[in-house]
């Protein structure tokens, strides 16, 4: 039986760099290149960009408000280091997800990735993402349309919640979907355990992933949903069977959950025991280096005005690993300018004394 620690040989025949069994999803409005390049530094192997509409992408920049151009910008591979990188579409017409999926076949990106999972619905009456699970013969037509748009040597792989809502409907929905994606030919599944109607409220059903295994065997599945903390990363393949971990929420202003995650593969290796529940925390000089990295790798990319206020909303999130959290937290709430950010490293992240 295959540990908990190791990397199914399936994923590694599509991904050989997917070195551990797990990676970061892609997150809206955080997971830009500065951000997968801090957690690749950490021990991520493998990132998602956030969900890129079609139309902006077949769009080319004409038209196109500011923040679409950001967005857009943000989520092109930053480098050799920013691989393996999956460019996640979402949109409604299957013709202009396959033009989009073609496009970013194009751009560089390893992987295309198919969002049937995101539960906002931005236009009224339209289907998008999650709320696809709803119209099953509607999501199958874009999924072939996609794969049949995107180069073979290029895989293809499909992000969805466990259904629209609880009912039976919902479950044969999804059932339907997810059996003909890998007909198509997409490599895997990430799942969500939560339903498109719960968006990010209440626990992700883990069980639903473990029934989910257990009926299909023979199908590589990742897991999504409630990963907190790297022991929850292994936590989830051993209770659910999934094949690797999507890593979301719990990652954002925390890329030591990866490093932490080798940390336990690590001592398994040496026949040790996995000791999830005591990860090496990061100290105050980890901390600061990591912000500061950050920060540069942000600027780079945003320029210096908007890195300011980028990167604001991950110095609340990092706030969380400082001692004085509460008051770091209100410190970098209050930041506006690239001098305000500045001035909460200065004052909160002051190098640690080298013991003699």
């Amino acid at each position: 039986m295959r540990s908990c620690f190791e990397v199914d040989p399936r994923i590694r025949a599509v991904l050989p760099a997917m070195d551990a069994p797990f990676f970061q999803a892609g997150l809206a409005g955080y997971s830009d290149a500065a951000m997968r390049l801090i957690a690749r530094r950490h021990g991520a192997p493998y990132c998602i960009t956030e969900a890129l509409l079609d139309r902006i992408l077949l769009a080319g920049g004409k038209g196109l408000a500011k923040a679409d151009l950001e967005a857009l910008a943000d989520n092109v591979p930053a480098s050799a280091e920013d691989h393996p990188l999956a460019g996640q579409i979402i949109g409604t017409e299957p013709h202009e997800m396959a033009a989009a999926g073609r496009l970013l076949a194009g751009m560089g990106y390893d992987v295309i990735d198919v969002n049937l999972a995101c539960p906002v619905r931005k236009i009224a009456r339209k289907c998008r993402g999650g709320h696809f699970l709803a119209h099953p013969d509607d999501a199958i037509e874009v999924l072939k349309a996609v794969r049949d748009a995107v180069p073979h040597r290029i895989p293809t792989t499909v992000k969805l919640r466990r259904g629209s809502d609880d009912s039976s409907e919902a479950a044969d929905n999804f059932e339907r979907i997810f059996i003909a994606l890998y007909d198509l030919g997409y490599r895997w599944a990430t799942v969500h355990g939560r339903t498109v109607e719960q968006k990010y409220n209440g626990p992700s059903r883990w069980e639903f992933l473990r029934d989910l295994t257990n009926r299909h065997p023979d199908k590589v599945i990742f897991g999504s949903g409630d990963i907190w903390s790297a022991g929850d990363i292994f936590r989830m393949i051993e209770e659910t069977g999934v094949q690797a971990v999507s890593v979301a929420r719990g990652c954002i202003g925390n890329p030591w959950i990866f490093r932490q995650a080798r940390e336990i593969m690590s001592s398994v290796e040496r026949g040790l025991p996995a000791r999830a529940s005591e990860p090496t925390l990061p100290t105050l000089d980890e901390q600061r280096e990591v912000l500061l990295e950050h920060f540069s790798l942000s600027v780079a990319l945003h320029g210096e005005n908007a890195a300011g206020k980028m990167m604001r909303k991950f110095g609340i999130r990092f706030a969380a690993h400082h001692p004085q959290a509460e008051q770091v937290k209100n410190e970098f709430i209050k930041v506006h300018t690239t001098a305000d950010w500045r001035a909460v490293i200065e004052r909160w992240y002051a190098a640690e004394p080298v013991m003699a």
